[in-house]
This record gives C-alpha cells, structure tokens and sequence, in this order.
C-alpha cells in the first residue's frame, strides 16, 4: 500500500536576500512564468495551421506584504532605486514543513525593487498596519532540495 502524502502548509516560509535572512512576511504572491508562442506558417505548406514555438520567457513582479515593524531594512533599497542606484539581488524564499526542514525553494535572480506600499491608517480601525513591496527580477527557479 502506498504511503499517503499530504502537502505542505503555505504559511510556513521564510525569505532570504543575498544569503542573509530577512524579516518575516505574512505574504508572498506572484510565483509566474510565461513562455511566449511564436506562430509560423509558410505560404505553401500544406496544412492549415501554423507551427508553434517557444519564444520569450516573461516573470510576474513578486510582491512581499508585511506588517509595519521597527525594521526598516527594505526602503532604503528602495529609496536607492528610485534615485537611480539600481542594486540587483538574490531572493529565496524557503519553504518548510511541520519539524522545520526546507521542503522547497524558489530563487529570484537579479531582483530590484519596482513598488513600495505603505498601509492604510484608519483612526477607526483594528487590523495590522501592512506594507508591501514588489520587485521585478530576470529569473524565477525552483531549487532542488
């Protein structure tokens, strides 16, 4: 009889840049990667329908989101891009199971800062103030473990 597997939990992660850990995150979206299709088709071919083959290869801008604590150690990298001083990073964003093993990786290569979002402040309100920040990178791979 075959063992029964169950999948892993999404909020058990945790994010590194440049090999150094980071604050945590309550949420990380935008994992996606898109091959173009390049169609071709001869005018005397004889089918009616044209080849297809793989053309650019397009990632989704990864967005961090996070509550507001006294660390402050992303927007100074942001306030650096927006005046022009582009620095592209590593990111890994490190999955683990319930006793704390890395169980999957994901790497962004030459990620930089494209979006900060500060929170919304509400005097009537009673959730956690979040941030977030996007960023863009040329490569999104998933990592043997």
């Amino acid at each position: 009889m075959a063992l029964e597997q169950y999948p892993y939990k999404n909020y058990r992660f945790k994010v590194e840049i440049d090999g150094v850990m980071v604050a945590g995150f309550n949420e990380v979206t935008g994992f996606d990667a898109t091959i173009d299709v390049i169609e071709y088709r001869e005018g005397d071919a004889a089918v009616n329908t044209p080849r297809k083959q793989p053309g650019l290869v397009k990632y989704s801008n990864i967005t961090f989101k996070r509550g507001v604590i006294d660390e402050n150690e992303f927007y100074p990298w942001v306030e650096e891009t927006f005046t022009g001083n582009l620095t592209r990073k590593t990111i890994v964003i490190n999955l683990y199971d319930d006793s704390d093993a890395i169980v999957a990786s994901w790497q962004l290569i030459n990620a930089w800062p494209t979006k900060y979002t500060g929170p919304d402040l509400n005097g009537l309100g009673a959730e956690v103030a979040i941030e977030s920040i996007e960023f863009a990178h040329e490569g999104l791979s998933r990592l043997a473990v």
